[in-house]
This record gives C-alpha cells, sequence and structure tokens, in this order.
C-alpha cells in the first residue's frame, strides 16, 4: 500500500490524519499507472515556512494554503530489482494559513485539510488549473474525490481573461 508520511512541525496542529491519508490513496488510486508502493510526504508547518518557499519557488511572496513539489524522476537503475517504488512528492500545508481560510468560509479544519491534500496530490499527478480545460479536469477529479470523502466544500473557479480576438 502507498507510503504517507505526515510530519507535523506546527507545535498543536489537530491532524485528521487518518481522513487526509485516506484521501490522498483515493486519488492515487483513480489511476493504474500509479505504483501501489508510492510514497507521499505531507509536512504542517507555519505560514512563515510556506511563505519563504513560496517565495523561492514560484516567486511569490505570500503565505499560501498548500504547496506541492512533485519528486524528480528516479534514476535510472541498471538492476530492475533495484528500483524502489515511486517517491511523488511532498505536500506542505500551512497549518495557521489553513486554521483561518476555514475559519472564514465556514468550513470545517479537517475538510479543509482533506481538500488540500486531494488538490495538492493531484499536482502531484501533473494536474494544473492554468487553463480553463486543464482547471474542468483538475476540478473533475477533485470533486469525485471529495464527495467519497464526504467533504461538501464547493471549490470555486479561477476566471480567466479572454485574450482571444474579438474580431475573429
Amino acid at each position: 500500500m502507498y507510503s504517507i508520511d505526515f510530519q507535523t512541525e506546527y507545535e498543536g496542529a489537530e491532524i485528521p490524519v487518518e481522513r487526509m491519508t485516506a484521501a490522498i490513496c483515493d486519488v492515487l488510486d483513480g489511476f493504474e499507472e500509479i505504483d501501489p508502493e508510492s510514497g507521499v510526504t505531507v509536512v504542517i508547518t507555519d505560514d512563515a515556512h510556506v511563505r519563504a518557499l513560496n517565495k523561492q519557488f514560484r516567486g511569490v511572496d505570500a503565505a499560501t494554503d498548500v504547496l506541492s513539489f512533485p519528486a524528480d524522476p528516479p534514476p535510472e537503475a541498471l538492476d530492475p530489482t533495484e528500483v524502489e517504488p515511486d517517491y511523488l512528492g511532498d505536500l506542505i500545508i500551512a497549518y495557521p494559513y489553513t486554521k483561518h481560510q476555514a475559519e472564514e468560509l465556514g468550513h470545517a479544519l479537517a475538510d479543509e485539510l482533506v481538500l488540500l491534500v486531494v488538490h495538492g496530490t493531484l499536482h502531484l499527478l501533473g494536474f494544473d488549473h492554468d487553463t480553463p480545460e486543464h482547471q474542468d479536469e483538475m476540478w473533475a477529479e477533485q470533486a469525485e474525490v471529495l464527495a467519497r470523502a464526504g467533504v461538501s466544500i464547493v471549490v470555486p473557479r479561477y476566471t480567466f481573461e479572454d485574450t482571444s480576438d474579438s474580431n475573429g
């Protein structure tokens, strides 16, 4: 079964590990090509840590709820018996930011955390929301997993400016 590792760097964080693990596994189960021994690490940390990572890797000097860092593909092994299971990557969650966001939106914190690991795991698998079409695909996958997890949060859609020429 998948290897889901939780690292809590934020003192006093209330983490629904079992629900979050089940949601990650549900996402991964939807893709036959994912090795059942694959791993994901979830790091629960503070806003300052996430802000620093966001600035370093995305050029955005602000905290956010979750960051996804897909793992690099493993090097080719000379002996196929030495191949380790795929490591998919890391999900970094800013606990204070997420707690505040859940309170502001009227969501249960546990549901918000489940949403974040579903969203982040989809990013690890290559999903994105950078175009309307990509967002449609990602939001559909996300909605299915959230429904199975009993999370009724409706994730707002991003809007994209129409860059097409209105004359043609």
